[in-house]
């Protein structure tokens, strides 16, 4: 584990040693997440690509100091990738592959559309959306605000807590260390962070930004798809696919996964890397 200032904020990442292939994969966590999700995926893949995995300003370990907020204060997609971008700059990563998680997809697409000369692809998983529906994302919002404001850290302590993590938005119960995890990102999650990236992520014009973005990518952009995901459904995650010219010369870049929620990372580990491995080498 290593730290890096990122506009004023002491950023937490991992990366493994290089390798013959010369490309990098960059993982990216979602909302309330962190890195540490990448990990059994990173593990498998590792060998044969050199990878990055970091905790998004605010979230795991990339944490605001108390009573000194960010200086950026905005917690958009577009924020967040040139965060990605000053990070990538300063390790000297180039030709890379974005592969990003839900809220890190968006933030992987972003950041292919502002770097086009280092970043070779992106891989979507559990990601979708472009569709702007007025009376659900106004509940997701405030369901996701209430979220936010009542998150003690005593939560930690209460028993069995962390079986209730295991069971949520995925298909299977996943491992309990999986739930642990889950309950300590969500509680040590920067208020700040937590909700200001809520917030600047789901408003009408972020949303209907999306399909603009993936529309003039020209790098290759895969998405893949839990088949049970109840948060990021499969017809969102094809929709937003379809604006990609991969999807429009009769491609098949949306790959949907049986079995799965919406932390196939962790849901279906080696199912991912093989996608993943595929895709690689199919570019």
């Amino acid at each position: 584990m290593a730290m890096i200032d990122i506009q004023g904020v002491k950023h937490t990442y991992e990366l493994t040693s290089p390798t013959p292939s010369g490309d990098v994969l960059v993982f990216i966590h979602g909302w309330l997440l962190s890195r540490h999700y990448w990990q059994p995926v990173i593990d498998l893949l590792s060998p044969q690509y050199q990878c990055l995995s970091y905790d998004l300003r605010g979230f795991g370990d990339s944490q605001l100091l108390q009573g000194n907020p960010s200086r950026l204060a905005v917690y958009t997609p577009i924020s967040y990738a040139e965060d990605l971008a000053i990070l990538l700059d300063t390790l000297n990563l180039k030709n890379a592959w974005l592969v990003g998680h839900s809220l890190g997809g968006t933030i992987a697409l972003v950041g292919a559309d502002q770097l086009p000369e280092q970043v070779k692809g992106v891989i979507c998983v559990n990601a979708g959306g472009g569709i702007y529906l007025k009376e659900e994302f106004e509940k997701f919002r405030s369901v996701g605000e209430q979220l936010v404001k009542f998150r003690p850290r005593w939560l930690c302590y209460l028993p069995l807590l962390d079986l209730v993590f295991t069971r949520a938005q995925v298909a299977c119960p996943i491992q309990q260390r999986w739930g642990r995890q889950r309950l300590i990102d969500f509680v040590i999650a920067h208020p700040e962070a937590a909700l200001g990236a809520l917030l600047d992520s789901t408003t009408e014009a972020e949303v209907h930004r999306l399909p603009q973005v993936v529309s003039r990518l020209q790098q290759p952009v895969y998405f893949l798809a839990g088949l049970q995901d109840v948060i990021m459904e499969p017809q969102y995650v094809r929709h937003l696919a379809s604006f990609h010219w991969l999807f429009r010369q009769g491609d098949n870049n949306v790959i949907e996964i049986s079995n799965c929620g919406h932390l196939a990372m962790v849901e279906q580990t080696h199912t991912v890397v093989d996608h993943i491995k595929t895709i690689l080498n199919q570019h």
